[in-house]
Formats: structure tokens, C-alpha cells, sequence
């Protein structure tokens, strides 16, 4: 009996052992592809990179007439100058719409709120107008009630000391 698990126990261990090195080969394996994928990716940036400046060239080599003769580059010349001219006159058009619209605008704002502070300063001085107006009417009719008191208080201290005296 003894041997059979001696033999149970040898078996075992060997396919741990095994088991082992077949995970520790898959890290590596695993590790190994991680680090293929991530110089793939440097090395795809890379060219891209260095791809795009190098078709734009080849585009604009491509697009650009050679101009060897001299009547062809004159006239090349002057459709040039007469387009950007053109663009630029367009574009001076353009800026100064917007900015006779932009002084119209604010023409017009500024007319409104002149109108409106002109109407709020008119009816504030009406206001005041109006209000020193009754107070100027109730001091005089206050003055003219006191001295009729007083008129009529003193025409009563007046009475009454004649009729004491006599």
C-alpha cells in the first residue's frame, strides 16, 4: 500500500510541475504579444506620422503647374492677382456692410434710449412741477389761515382789554 501512494504522490507532483511550466510559457507568451501589439501601434503612429506630410507634398507637386514659359506665367500671374483682387474687394464689401449695419444699429439703440430718458426726465420734472405747485398753494393758505388767527386773536386780546378797561 505504502507504494501505491508513494506513486499517487509522485504523479501528483508531476503534473503540478507540469501545469507550471505550462502557465509560466503562457505569461511569457501572453507578454510577448502585449509587447508586439504596443511596437505595432509606436510603429503604425510613426508612419502615419511621417505618411501625411509626405502625400500632401506629392498632392500639392501634383497640382502645381510647372510654369516654364514666360507668356504662360504672366497670364498665370495675372489671373492670380485678378482673383485675389477679386477675394479681396469681396471681402472689404462684406466688412463694410456689416459695419454701416453695426453703426445703424446702434444709431438706433442710441435714439431710443435718449428718447426714453427724455420722456422719463419730463415726466419726473412735471412730477416735481406739480408737487411744488400744491405745496407753494397749501403754505400760502396755511400762512393766510395764521394770520387770520392771529388777526382774529389780537381783535379778541383787543376786545376783551377794552372791555375791561371801561
Amino acid at each position: 500500500m505504502a507504494t501505491t501512494a508513494n506513486t499517487k504522490s509522485t504523479t501528483t507532483k508531476a503534473q503540478r510541475s507540469a501545469a507550471a511550466k505550462k502557465a509560466a510559457e503562457t505569461r511569457a507568451a501572453n507578454q510577448q504579444t502585449t509587447a508586439e501589439t504596443a511596437v505595432a501601434y509606436v510603429r503604425q503612429t510613426a508612419e502615419r506620422a511621417v505618411d501625411v506630410p509626405v502625400g500632401a507634398a506629392l498632392t500639392v507637386a501634383e497640382t502645381v503647374k510647372p510654369l516654364t514659359e514666360t507668356t504662360s506665367r504672366e497670364r498665370e500671374i495675372k489671373r492670380l492677382r485678378t482673383q485675389v483682387t477679386r477675394e479681396i474687394n469681396k471681402l472689404e464689401r462684406r466688412g463694410g456692410q456689416a459695419r454701416r449695419k453695426a453703426t445703424t444699429r446702434v444709431r438706433g439703440t442710441r435714439n431710443r434710449v435718449e428718447r426714453d430718458l427724455k420722456q422719463r426726465r419730463n415726466k419726473i420734472e412735471r412730477a416735481v412741477k406739480q408737487n411744488r405747485t400744491k405745496a407753494e398753494k397749501a403754505v400760502k393758505e396755511n400762512r393766510v389761515r395764521a394770520e387770520k388767527a392771529v388777526k382774529d386773536a389780537q381783535t379778541a386780546v383787543t376786545d376783551r382789554f377794552e372791555a375791561v378797561r371801561s
